[in-house]
């Protein structure tokens, strides 16, 4: 005999209704979409942030020598009208925190970061290697 799953149709919608709403936290949140590019020159870290200004981003080196992307944004929708009451106001209030560990040949001095149409983008330029050569005479004597 084959087990049959037995699905209630009233059960699903009951715990949607008081799970999907507003003052509980969902489990699916997503960080940020984040990549990252390399080329001859440079590593390139983009991290998706539409509507955060600069002043929404702390960039840094910890004390671990690795980048450290921390971005917070509190935004708050009022309405001054004295002879309204509220039936729903929305507070939004978003915090990410990324630490990606740097290759040994980026150059940690030369770190830069922006934010423009809501990206932002931080550039670590690779330090210059002098290419030793393998080969070398070596004089007999």
């Amino acid at each position: 005999m084959l087990p049959t799953l037995n699905r209630n149709t009233w059960m699903p919608s009951i715990f949607n209704d008081f799970f999907d709403t507003d003052f509980m936290l969902r489990p699916n949140a997503t960080a940020p979409a984040i990549n990252v590019r390399e080329s001859d020159a440079e590593y390139t870290v983009e991290l998706a942030a539409p509507g955060l200004k600069k002043e929404d981003f702390n960039v840094n080196i910890d004390k671990d020598g690795n980048l450290h992307i921390h971005m917070e944004s509190k935004s708050e929708q009022k309405e001054e009208d004295k002879k309204a009451h509220y039936l729903r106001r929305e507070f939004a209030y978003s915090k990410y925190e990324q630490t990606l560990l740097l290759p040994d040949d980026v150059d940690k001095e030369k770190i830069e970061a922006k934010v423009n149409d809501g990206v932002l983008t931080v550039n670590l330029p690779k330090m210059e290697r002098k290419e030793e050569s393998a080969l070398k005479q070596i004089e007999v004597k």
